[in-house]
């Protein structure tokens, strides 16, 4: 319940008008709500402030906040076109849901309408004197948040956009996933057994992507119809008419009792993928970004030796051993096998672009083959042997395109490492 909770809370951030419309909503709570100190005996003891300096105070509010709220999202917009051209498309969703950028803009547009609303009670003669005071210490709360959250913000959206901040993004997505995942490696559900996945298969009817398998709900409804399943489609798996989402087994080989739409109805499937249960998108993001910037026309080598260090951090996250206050989560579903990932795979997503795109620079294919010797040198068999074969490959690749030997022979003897590991 708490992952899928958290779950819909991320796709809840990536809209925009979400944050805007709460606060709107709170600010004209809060100007009507002014007016139930007048019932108080507070109006005998605050003192009395005059209509005059209120309507001073929210005249400025009123006129300022709206252009400086249009400045906000055209400065916003031009941050994410920025991400979007400089880094990849497939992080934008992460700089839309900057925090502090929302705040801003929520901030800004919020005031605005509590400026509006509150000089529409005033020179209505909403308020008495009890009333008149709390509206004025709200108005003056309401000035020094949004001078303090405008220089917050100019602070911020000066980087927002910007390749490093957006590496620094996905990064973070990235590692959330993979923390996640390592300690769920089958998302609750039980390991497969040796045997091959046999019984009905269960198709989608929707193409797009895999956003999150509901194990549970695959539990309860296993459970219900005494039958298990083995879930095919992890999420980020490409789903569409004719590829498997599952296989059902039925304990006593009786099918005509399953729905099929039940278990299908358990795997969310959208158009694109997402970061948080999906940790090879990350890579595949990090991945677009320093094949994006080996492109000529982009020319930056130094990026994509960040994102190889950026990596390295990654899989060394991944095969960390399990400190004593993190506990791999007991599998509670049973009925439900789930694969785990593939570290292989994860590979072919992380470096396979990097090293078929700087393979003529030879500075990149250097730092590759260092990072790959890092990685080989974890206590972690799986990951020894897949360096070492992804070495091998990013070598293989340099020495078809890099012309002069003296460069090849640097990579070559970086890539020695493998043959003493």
């Amino acid at each position: 319940m708490v992952d899928r909770l958290r779950f819909f809370l991320n796709r809840i951030k990536e809209r925009l008008w979400i944050k805007p419309l709460a606060m709107c909503l709170l600010s004209t709570a809060s100007v009507f709500l002014a007016k139930m100190v007048d019932v108080t005996e507070i109006g005998q003891i605050v003192p009395l402030i005059t209509l005059s300096s209120i309507e001073t105070l929210l005249n400025i509010i009123a006129s300022s906040m709206l252009v400086i709220a249009t400045f906000a999202v055209g400065s916003m917009v031009s941050a994410y076109a920025s991400a979007s051209s400089t880094a990849t498309p497939r992080a934008l969703s992460l700089v839309i849901a900057d925090d502090v950028s929302q705040n801003a803009l929520s901030t800004f547009i919020g005031s605005f309408i509590f400026s509006i609303v509150a000089l529409i009670a005033l020179q209505n003669s909403y308020y008495d004197k009890a009333g008149r005071f709390v509206l004025f210490v709200l108005t003056l709360s309401m000035f020094a948040i949004v001078i303090i959250t405008f220089v917050s913000w100019v602070d911020r959206i000066a980087r927002l956009g910007r390749v490093n901040g957006t590496i620094d993004k996905v990064e973070m997505a990235t590692a959330a996933a993979l923390q996640r995942r390592r300690l769920t490696p089958t998302l609750h559900g039980v390991p497969p057994g040796t045997h091959v996945p046999g019984g009905r298969a269960v198709y989608g009817s929707l193409i797009g992507y895999v956003q999150r398998v509901d194990i549970n709900a695959l539990q309860k409804y296993a459970d219900k119809t005494a039958i298990r399943i083995t879930v095919a489609g992890l999420p980020g798996t490409f789903a569409a008419p004719g590829r498997v989402l599952a296989y059902v087994t039925a304990d006593l080989g009786d099918f005509t009792d399953i729905d099929i739409c039940q278990i299908e109805k358990a795997f969310l499937i959208g158009g694109e993928r997402k970061f948080y249960e999906d940790p090879r998108f990350g890579l595949i993001t990090l991945s677009e970004i320093g094949s994006r910037a080996l492109s000529p026309a982009v020319n930056d080598p130094g990026t994509a030796i960040d994102i190889i260090g950026t990596l390295v951090r990654l899989f060394a996250l991944w095969c960390a051993p399990i400190k004593d206050n993190e506990n791999i989560r007991i599998a509670e579903c049973d009925r439900v096998e789930v694969p785990e990932i593939c570290l292989r795979d994860m590979f072919d997503d992380a470096f396979t672009g990097i090293a078929r795109d700087g393979a003529a620079a030879v500075e990149v294919m250097a730092r590759l083959q260092k990072a790959f010797e890092s990685l080989a040198t974890i206590e972690h068999p799986v990951m020894r042997d897949v360096a070492i074969c992804h070495s091998r490959l990013a070598l293989a690749r340099a020495e078809s395109v890099l012309k002069i030997h003296e460069d090849i022979e640097v990579v070559r003897r970086l890539a020695k490492f493998g043959n003493s590991v």
